[in-house]
């Protein structure tokens, strides 16, 4: 009993501590010189959303995850550099080493990234009351590239049925990612990744151990 109280606490510790974190020195102001046309306002919302994918890291139990924005991306690239602050954000957040992977969308010939995407959808989902399956909207993570006009970012929608329609219609190219997607088999023949490792209920305390990627 007093292991699982202690594994509940550090879990719960955990995601205060990834809440509460300020960045660097300088590293905010490298990711405005790389996006100048963003505000200051619009800079914090790459950090909310990055530090959303850092939860959901942490709620997925350590499973590998897959980066879904290309603004956050940006942002964890320019942290990286940073090794000594980043490597010791990731003890304390984690308990392990968290390494970078790129920004992808779902793709047939990449299975594991499926699955890492898949993960944090759910996660992100789950932390904003969306139903992963069924979406209405999207979390932040995913709506961050549209929300900023990120220029070679990644558009998504909740479900772009129709928006799949229209663009067979009038014969165009289909480059908007789909939230529905994620609970399809289309892409890989599976759903894996998708409510693995739940450890979101503040009930568990995220996982065993330190998978990562």
């Amino acid at each position: 009993m007093a292991v699982v109280a202690l594994r509940i606490f550090t879990y719960r510790w955990r995601l205060r501590y990834i809440d509460a974190y300020v960045w660097p020195p300088g590293l905010i102001a490298k990711l405005q010189r790389h996006h100048p046309n963003l505000t200051p306002a619009q800079i914090d919302r790459i950090g909310l959303g990055l530090k959303q994918f850092f939860r959901a890291y942490l709620r997925g139990g350590y499973r590998p995850v897959a980066m879904p924005s290309q603004a956050a991306d940006d942002l964890w690239h320019e942290f990286i550099l940073y090794t000594k602050a980043y490597d010791a954000f990731c003890q304390r957040a984690f308990g392990c080493f968290l390494h970078h992977t790129p920004a992808a969308v779902l793709s047939s010939a990449q299975k594991k990234t499926n699955e890492g995407l898949r993960r944090v959808w759910w996660q992100a989902c789950k932390e904003e009351r969306i139903a992963p399956k069924a979406p209405a909207t999207l979390p932040l993570l995913f709506a961050l590239d549209t929300e900023l006009n990120i220029q070679g970012g990644y558009r998504y929608v909740p479900d772009c049925g129709s928006v799949r329609t229209v663009s067979t219609t009038v014969g165009l190219a289909f480059s908007t990612q789909c939230g529905g997607d994620f609970s399809s088999t289309s892409f890989d023949g599976t759903t894996d990744g998708l409510g693995d490792g739940d450890g979101g209920s503040g009930d568990g305390d995220g996982g065993g151990g330190c998978g990562g990627d």
